[in-house]
């Protein structure tokens, strides 16, 4: 049973986390957090679960200038993967590295040798950092999406961003005004993936 004294900050939680929507960058728009606001989103961030205090992960805040090296990078990344790939397609490819108001990377560090936090370990941490910072933005009237792709783990990336051996760059946050919010998508039921063993 719940304390009642616990209870308006588990409904302001539950609604907090309840409500938050993944917006893809395409539709974020200006304004988004200013640097003030970013340093408390990345206080919470520093919140997250850390066995040993390792802190395995970091964000990288991208400007102006490391969104045109960004853009290269996708462009380098696509003609990688794809030689033939027309002038329009490396285009929409750079394009990516403009979309949201505020572009972070979210690097998750492995390196450490420390066989009580194994790798996978180390990746929850990071999430549940990047779930806070969600979280945090949302409380603040931001919206937020995350993003992937095969760009991440190009070694054309890892050098334009100083990736060292180990550090693994994991995914994209994109922060800004939502243009457009999508109906709420159905949450599975918790029986769905909840097992009550006894």
């Amino acid at each position: 049973m719940e304390h009642p004294d616990a209870l308006p900050l588990a409904e302001l939680c539950d609604t907090l986390i309840q409500t938050r929507r993944h917006i893809g960058p395409r539709r974020l728009e200006a304004p988004g957090p200013d640097a003030a606001t970013l340093r408390a989103l990345f206080a919470c961030a520093a919140a997250a679960p850390d066995h040993e205090r390792l802190r395995p992960w970091r964000f990288l805040v991208l400007g102006p200038s490391a969104r045109e090296r960004l853009a290269q990078c996708f462009a380098a990344a696509l003609r990688e993967r794809d030689p033939q790939a027309e002038p329009a397609q490396l285009e929409q490819a750079r394009e990516k590295a403009f979309r949201a108001p505020v572009l972070l990377l979210a690097i998750a560090d492995l390196r450490a040798e420390q066989p009580d936090v194994p790798p996978p370990e180390r990746l929850v941490s990071l999430g549940c950092a990047i779930q806070n910072l969600l979280l945090a933005a949302h409380a603040r009237g931001f919206a937020s999406g995350l993003s992937s792709g095969r760009a991440l783990q190009s070694q054309v990336l890892r050098e334009a961003f100083g990736l060292q051996a180990g550090e693994l760059a994991l995914c994209f946050v994109s922060l800004g005004t939502a243009t457009r919010v999508k109906p709420p998508q159905g949450r599975p039921s918790v029986d769905e993936f909840v097992q009550w063993v006894a």
